[in-house]
């Protein structure tokens, strides 16, 4: 009885890294379609999605048997009740892929932003990729001081938006004003991106240490 609640606790740590792995595929996936303008990639993102919902009803269907059969306590409470939120993180994470995607989709066969920022979305896309790689990391390893580093890519994330957010605002800006609500509503969703990732790795020093969840 007690491997198979073992197996069980294993099966929803296994859970969540599988989804941190769709969502690392899935933001790769929409920042190449976004500086490449490529709408068969931005499909492939879209079409992923649903895995990565699939995943999350999965987690949150055995964190939720387990709750109620096995009665956890302690570290294994915080792990069960945890992962339901990091997988709603996660799945929210995999969204704001998909509204990338979805943006290229609705610009095609134009430019989803200005030549002049790919470069700067680059690192926006390059920032998430290693956020959520980092974040499946510290699912897997629940390594505390892994996951209180991660915030320097969040970091970088904020400060890159506020960049674009100022050169939107410019008076130099020469391409209108849809073009300027398309980049920064891109940019929050880089944003919003990381603050999530953050968020799963806050909840991980949570289940390790019991210290109360940080907002």
């Amino acid at each position: 009885m007690r491997e198979d609640y073992t197996n069980q606790l294993a099966s929803i740590n296994e859970g969540l890294v599988s989804m941190a792995d769709l969502v690392g595929k899935a933001i790769r996936g929409a920042t190449d379609a976004l500086l490449e303008d490529d709408l068969a990639i931005a499909e492939q993102v879209i079409a992923g999605d649903e895995r990565i919902n699939e995943l999350n009803a999965e987690v949150e269907e055995m964190s939720a048997r387990i709750a109620a059969l096995q009665a956890p306590v302690a570290t294994d409470l915080r792990l069960v009740m945890g992962a339901i939120r990091m997988a709603t993180s996660l799945e929210r994470m995999g969204d704001l892929a998909v509204h990338i995607a979805k943006q290229v989709r609705l610009r095609y066969p134009n430019p989803s932003i200005p030549a002049e920022l790919k470069d700067t979305f680059s690192q926006m896309g390059e920032a998430a990729s290693q956020i959520v790689a980092q974040t499946g990391e510290v699912i897997s390893s629940r390594d505390t001081t892994l996951a209180d580093n991660m915030k320097k890519y969040d970091d970088a994330l904020d400060r890159l938006h506020r960049e674009l957010f100022t050169v939107v605002l410019s008076e130099n800006w020469s391409h209108g004003v849809e073009a300027a609500i398309d980049v920064t509503l891109l940019s929050r969703f880089y944003e919003r991106f990381g603050d999530h990732a953050v968020s799963v790795a806050r909840r991980v020093i949570h289940i390790v240490t019991g210290e109360p969840y940080a907002k």
